[in-house]
């Protein structure tokens, strides 16, 4: 038996892959705003610091892996999307990088297929970049909600990606799964949103490989990702997304 905590288990992509880790055997240390073991506001240090607290408290001998679930759509304000879907998982997983190292571990993050719509030099991903929060909120203020979606999730694999090196010397693999479209409550409200909803059908409706993806399509790779058989996977993107990825950037990889 494993142990993982993640956050953003209680609905959604993170919801799927918590109750197949926990029909596998695994012991699942879930954070989230509403429901699990332990209740925190990611989008505020002081949430964060509690939660790291608390899972240290849990599993202080280490962690098998962490998973940084948790995050909003581009239909929320775009000051939380900016703390939740960077700032947040960055936080969590550095402040759980010595459990998983315990275990030689394994921590994967949940970018997106529309991270590569954004380049590294915009200057919103620059502010996630240099890991100085206020600025960086203060910036997302000021674009629009998809702008700061994509432009976390882009950060967020930099990040990743400039961090193999040093964090596999410890013994902890990162990684990111990138998803498309897929059918969870988040993706419903931006469904049902006046300027984006029509869009984001559309473009469900393009996806080479059938429509919209069920969390459970997701979290199928993400739990290879965490597994044993995939001990030399580091550094990686893994685009499940139904080619959406390939038939928008079919000349890039």
């Amino acid at each position: 038996m494993k142990r993982y905590a993640m956050t953003g288990g209680a609905t959604g992509i993170g919801a799927a892959l918590r109750k197949q880790l926990s029909a596998a055997g695994h012991e699942v240390i879930s954070i989230d705003i509403k429901e699990g073991d332990i209740i925190a506001d990611l989008s505020t240090q002081e949430g964060r610091d509690r939660a790291l607290a608390e899972v240290h408290a849990r599993a202080a001998d280490g962690l098998d892996g962490f998973i940084a679930c948790a995050g909003l759509p581009p239909v929320a304000p775009p000051r939380i999307i900016a703390a939740v879907n960077y700032f947040a998982a960055v936080v969590m997983a550095a402040g759980l990088r010595d459990l998983v190292g315990k275990r030689r571990g394994t921590v994967l993050l949940v970018s997106s297929n529309s991270a590569p719509m954004m380049p590294t030099a915009h200057p919103l991903v620059q502010a996630f970049l240099a890991d100085d929060e206020a600025p960086a909120l203060e910036i997302a203020e000021g674009e629009a909600g998809q702008t700061v979606y994509a432009g976390s999730k882009h950060a967020l694999t930099v990040w990743m990606r400039r961090n193999v090196v040093s964090w596999a010397k410890e013994g902890v693999r990162l990684n990111a799964i990138a998803p498309g479209i897929t059918d969870t409550p988040l993706t419903q409200q931006v469904f049902a949103d006046e300027d984006l909803g029509d869009v984001m059908r559309d473009f469900s409706a393009s996806v080479p490989w059938g429509k919209t993806a069920q969390p459970e399509q997701i979290a199928n790779v993400m739990r290879f990702m965490l597994s044993d058989e995939a001990d030399f996977v580091c550094g990686s993107v893994f685009f499940v997304d139904g080619g959406s990825d390939a038939m928008l950037r079919s000349d890039q990889f």
